[in-house]
């Protein structure tokens, strides 16, 4: 059985999970099933992953169905970065649950501390961005509180925000974040704000904790290296008759926080499950530790856009 974690408002959620961020329409659907069958009880979504729909009629079949009951899987979802005036938050929020077909989210994230003119996905140009100054996170964010008042769900968090950032939602909330889902995994290990985040109680999800391969060829630098081809993770693979996945699945569950590595793949699926199973020493966790290089796979570079008020160092505030 896999860990649970105890969020600042009393809420447990599963501590691994199965992310969909990449799943394409055609495939996320049966990964759901066979995700929730196998075991998993905590899926991962987001509005911007354009396959909602799908994961609601797995969820529909599975509930329906007397498979699983609602309460006992955790769904996580996320708002866009288009969304962030206070008066379009709830429309997105009511929006996600059409597509999952359910009554209340366990945890709606803001996705990213950007934002965009409505109606824009991807920006192709600054006059497509609107400035923090403009829409502050603040003033998102209690926007976002309103959702719990509503019973829209049951709990708020922040995705992509650094440790300035996010304390000035903290400092500014009346319902604070429980939860900063962030790129992580050994070779970007973001120990400061992981200790800054225990420090003010807020959970942390790590994505991509696989090292994201299968992430679109614009986010790819030349030559990059492949965490799951790491010989010092394949060292402790190897040592526990375990694959590479496994490890830094493990891994993410010893440092105590919720982890969402995503496959389409059902052999997969239940091997990254078999995942929790594997607990790492701490001479595993010394080795593993070593490899930190602060090295992003999704850098967010799409973000600073010439013209605009964002950048990279400005977004992670580095």
């Amino acid at each position: 059985m896999a860990p649970t974690i105890r969020l600042s408002n009393g809420a447990e959620l599963p501590a691994f999970g199965l992310g969909t961020w990449k799943s394409k329409p055609g495939e996320v659907r049966d990964a759901v099933l066979e995700a929730i069958r196998a075991g998993y009880r905590h899926v991962d979504c987001a509005w911007i992953y354009g396959n909602e729909p799908e994961v609601g009629a797995a969820l529909t079949e599975l509930i329906d169905g007397g498979e699983v009951a609602r309460d006992d899987v955790w769904i996580t979802s996320k708002l866009w970065n288009d969304r962030h005036a206070p008066e379009d938050v709830e429309p997105a929020l009511r929006e996600t649950l059409a597509h999952l077909g359910l009554r209340h989210l366990d945890l709606y994230l803001m996705h990213w501390p950007v934002a965009l003119n409505k109606g824009v996905m991807v920006p192709r140009a600054a006059e497509e961005m609107r400035s923090l100054e403009d829409v502050p996170l603040t003033e998102t964010w209690s926007a976002m509180e309103g959702l719990v008042d509503a019973g829209l769900c049951r709990t708020i968090g922040v995705s992509n925000f650094s440790a300035t950032k996010l304390g000035e939602v903290l400092d500014a909330a009346r319902i604070p974040p429980a939860m900063n889902q962030v790129e992580m995994h050994p070779y970007l290990a973001q120990n400061d704000l992981l200790a800054y985040c225990r420090e003010r109680d807020v959970a942390v999800t790590a994505y991509s904790p696989l090292g994201s391969r299968d992430r679109p060829k614009s986010m790819k630098a030349e030559a990059e290296p492949v965490l799951l081809e790491d010989p010092a993770v394949g060292e402790v693979a190897a040592k526990h008759a375990a694959s590479p996945a496994q490890v830094l699945i493990a891994w993410a569950l010893r440092r105590g926080t919720v982890v969402i590595p995503k496959s389409v793949n059902a052999e997969r699926i239940r091997q990254n499950l078999a995942a929790t199973e594997l607990t790492l020493d701490d001479d595993d966790m010394a080795t593993i530790a070593a490899l930190d290089r602060h090295r992003r796979y999704v850098d967010g570079a799409f973000w600073a856009l010439e013209g605009s008020s964002y950048s990279v160092a400005g977004l992670w505030d580095e």
